[in-house]
């Protein structure tokens, strides 16, 4: 999920408009609303934010670091202003990242992943077994071979590699996928993507690499 911060809230539905676009799950917060969430927000909440955007505000020079208390998800600010001092300002309140708009919520994705990529040092895909997930949007590949996968399938899949060994609950995956404010969509909905998921990955590798136990969740791991 991304996360707009913005006190113009044409700015932040034209951004939460068209991530959805690009089906990745957004929510738009006024800075002094987002002050308040992000330092009482539970810690599975602030989890499932992949990036936060921050935008016009008085307080937005206050959020970066309020950001880092809870999380080392990428921070990256949009500039109104195309000059040295405003950008330099930016990068001095502890954002990772300045863009000048217009800017594509695909650029902006590109540049959350090369942020973690930089935080964690490792490479913009993850392999478990044959499987290789992407961190660009690209489909996944399995033996080498590109797999195609509806973007939710696709998504659920990279949460389950990024999660590897370990279990994540319906809940978690609704929350990475969706968002945690998306209250027009049921949680079940999940339920249908992995059924789906796993059908075409038994057919693919010849058996069912996901393991589910009711009330524990779901996990993904190769011996």
């Amino acid at each position: 999920m991304i996360v707009v911060v913005d006190e113009r809230t044409l700015v932040k539905d034209g951004y939460t408009s068209l991530f959805g676009r690009e089906g990745i799950p957004s929510t738009g917060f006024d800075p002094v609303e987002f002050g308040e969430w992000v330092a009482s927000a539970a810690e599975s909440d602030i989890a499932a934010v992949e990036a936060f955007l921050l935008g016009q505000g008085d307080r937005t020079g206050d959020l970066p670091r309020a950001i880092r208390d809870r999380t080392s998800a990428p921070v990256i600010a949009v500039s109104d202003q195309p000059s040295l001092e405003a950008t330099l300002a930016l990068f001095d309140s502890g954002v990772d990242d300045v863009v000048r708009k217009p800017v594509h919520p695909r650029e902006i994705l590109a540049r959350a992943a090369a942020i973690r990529r930089r935080l964690k040092a490792v490479a913009n895909y993850t392999e478990i077994g044959p499987i290789r997930v992407f961190s660009d949007g690209r489909d996944p590949e399995i033996n080498g071979d590109v797999f195609p996968l509806p973007r939710r399938e696709r998504r659920i899949l990279e949460y389950l590699v990024a999660n590897r060994g370990r279990r994540v609950s319906k809940s978690q995956i609704f929350n990475a996928i969706y968002g945690i404010f998306d209250e027009e969509v049921e949680e079940n909905v999940v339920e249908s993507h992995i059924s789906k998921l796993r059908k075409k990955l038994r057919k693919k590798l010849g058996f069912d690499p996901v393991d589910s136990k009711r009330f524990l969740g779901y996990c993904i791991d190769w011996q």
